[in-house]
């Protein structure tokens, strides 16, 4: 089987989430800038088989839009440009952050690792992930 990949995207920072090859684990993998995604993918991809992406996808309360919206869509239509052959599944995202930082202070990490953001994207693309799973499963 191939992994599956989950990206809690931002304009500044994305993090990466990743299956086990069996699909059942979802793991932490980097905080990557966001520039610089398309070529950490690429790489990534030469090494290791994904099957499909799971992008986040925030929403307000309202179930409306927000602001980052219109740069996902961006980003997966020039996802599916440069990767035709791997399917994109986007995700409701909403509350992601604020329970990355609760599990966070739950692991006991002190203030400063809470405050660093590039964890709370990490831990926001496993989120993401992990719900990914918990529907395909049902």
């Amino acid at each position: 089987m191939a992994r599956i990949l989950a990206l809690d995207f931002g304009l500044k920072r994305t993090g990466i989430a990743v299956t086990d090859p069996l699909q059942i684990i979802a793991t932490s993998l980097e905080t990557i800038q966001t520039p610089e995604l398309f070529d950490y993918l690429k790489k990534y991809f030469l090494r290791e088989k994904v099957e499909c992406l799971v992008v986040g996808e925030p929403r307000n309360l309202n179930n409306t839009r927000v602001g980052i919206s219109d740069d996902i869509d961006r980003f997966i239509l020039k996802f599916i440009q440069e990767f035709p052959a791997i399917p994109v599944k986007r995700i409701d995202e909403r509350f992601t952050s604020k329970i990355a930082q609760q599990t966070i202070l739950a692991a006991g990490k002190n203030k400063k690792a809470r405050r660093d953001k590039s964890i709370v994207d990490r831990i926001s693309a496993v989120i993401i992930l992990q719900s990914y799973l918990e529907n395909i499963q049902k």
